[in-house]
């Protein structure tokens, strides 16, 4: 157990503030990395050869950015967070 869950367990609040803002930090990081992998092809190389492979990974990496470019110029708003289906349910009114 890292040292940040063991004083969360203890019920520490900064370490719970800091644990919160680093899921949030790894949820916008796993986001653009799935991206890329269903994309870009993040997890491929079509090369052989250190410097063809060095190439590729260049190209990759400056993939998904084109791709924002092209989705600002075109005005497409971005996606909100998903949320999950208890989440929905308590934000909805209630129908009486």
């Amino acid at each position: 157990m890292s040292v940040a869950a063991s004083h969360c367990a203890v019920g520490s609040t900064w370490a719970y503030v800091f644990m919160v803002k680093f899921a949030a930090l790894r949820a916008g990081i796993e986001g653009t990395l799935a991206r890329g992998i269903r994309r870009c092809r993040l997890r491929r190389t079509r090369y052989r050869g250190q410097p063809k492979v060095h190439l590729g990974h260049i190209l990759t990496a400056t993939g998904p950015n084109f791709l924002r470019l092209g989705e600002w110029f075109a005005d497409v708003p971005r996606r909100r967070s998903r949320r999950s289906p208890s989440a929905r349910l308590l934000a909805a009114p209630l129908a009486v």
